[in-house]
């Protein structure tokens, strides 16, 4: 009988471990560990021989409110649907048990869904609070609300959608979006980061796009409002190292939510008298088809996102950028293949509007790869 197999940290700073076999309460001797990797070379009381052995096991350890190395407190917003929930859902059921969830949202009235996918995991590995992004005081509360006031990873994914011709958008629309998609960010980092600094640890994980990387059509607004996050990150994360840490912005390409649902469907009954006929044209006959087509060629479930985003967060020494979408690389590619910029922007020109025929059959390969893909 090997006692060596399930073990927890039991106390701390006087790290012990606990026999979890038929003896679960007899002590074990003293160990030492390193990171997950825990060295035992004993024998339980109970007659279970542990020779000297390399063991990986659950360290999960609560010191003076505080989570300690082998569990950390994980606080993400926009949990009502989609990629927040597939996140908030999958940290919450992660085998090796590593993580406390915050899972959050503006709408507690919303909570629904993720108390389903959530499962057994509810109030035991996620606990559901309301923060909205877009108000201090409610990010204050929450984060006070928590031991010690310690988070760990931030996970922002709070966000909104735009698009549509540019003429169609209200100035107070776009002052809306920016409100969630950058201040928003701007706040919890504003919240967090002291608390971080003083620790000397943390990780800042922020849910951009590839529209942070590379504009298209149709989607100015949009996008300034993801690489206004893109420079943000960008800028923080040098200091953010001084104190040891880390900044990752996770850059999906298209993604199926009813978040995109939402702002696909609102756009087929947009009023477009705001703009010009052949802009309203090019909208719903060249640009919608296309988007749906792309979505259906290269979209990606939010639990694929969730599955790169626990990678990303696990990871040693995690990327300041990640893209979640390898069929998609090759479009954000070609903005670093010339710095004068005209290469995406001529090919994304004639793709559109001059080689329909080309881009459909490039869409079908692409079909293809991520069918294949998944199949793997």
């Amino acid at each position: 009988m090997d006692c060596t197999r399930r073990a927890y940290v039991a106390a701390c700073p006087a790290v012990s471990y606990r026999c979890s076999h038929t003896c679960s309460n007899v002590p074990l001797s003293t160990r030492w560990f390193r990171g997950e990797t825990v060295f035992i070379s004993t024998i339980c009381r109970c007659g279970g021989r542990a020779p000297r052995a390399t063991a990986r096991i659950l360290l999960s350890l609560e010191v003076r409110g505080q989570t300690a190395t082998g569990t950390r407190r994980v606080l993400v917003t926009g949990c009502s649907s989609g990629i927040g929930l597939a996140v908030a859902v999958r940290l919450a059921k992660d085998e090796l048990r590593r993580f406390k969830v915050v899972a959050t949202m503006r709408d507690l009235g919303k909570r629904g869904p993720l108390e389903k996918a959530a499962g057994d995991s509810l109030n035991k590995t996620l606990e559901i609070k309301q923060l909205d992004a877009c108000c201090e005081a409610s990010i204050k509360e929450c984060v006070n609300s928590l031991p010690d006031r310690r988070v760990d990873v931030l996970v922002n994914n709070a966000g909104v959608g735009m698009i549509g011709p540019l003429e169609c958008q209200s100035i107070d629309s776009m002052k809306e979006l920016f409100d969630t998609n950058f201040f928003g960010l701007a706040r919890l980092v504003k919240e967090l980061l002291p608390d971080m600094k003083r620790r000397q640890s943390g990780h800042i994980v922020v849910m951009s796009s590839v529209m942070g990387i590379q504009g298209l059509l149709f989607n100015d607004v949009y996008s300034a409002s993801k690489f206004a996050v893109e420079g943000f990150c960008e800028s923080l994360a040098v200091q953010a190292m001084k104190f040891n840490i880390k900044t990752t912005l996770v850059e999906p390409g298209p993604v199926v939510t009813e978040f995109e649902r939402k702002v696909y469907e609102d756009a087929e009954k947009m009023d477009l008298s705001g703009t010009d006929e052949e802009a309203a044209k090019i909208f719903r006959e060249v640009y919608l088809p296309y988007s749906i087509k792309v979505f259906a060629s290269l979209g990606q479930t939010p639990e694929e996102v969730a599955e790169q985003t626990v990678k990303v967060i696990t990871t040693k020494e995690p990327p300041l950028r990640h893209q979640t979408n390898r069929l998609y690389m090759p479009m954000t590619a070609l903005k670093h293949a010339d710095p004068t910029g005209r290469l995406p922007l001529d090919t994304f020109y004639k793709m559109i509007f001059k080689h329909g025929s080309v881009f459909n059959a490039t869409l079908g390969v692409l079909r293809v790869l991520q069918r294949s893909a998944g199949k793997k």
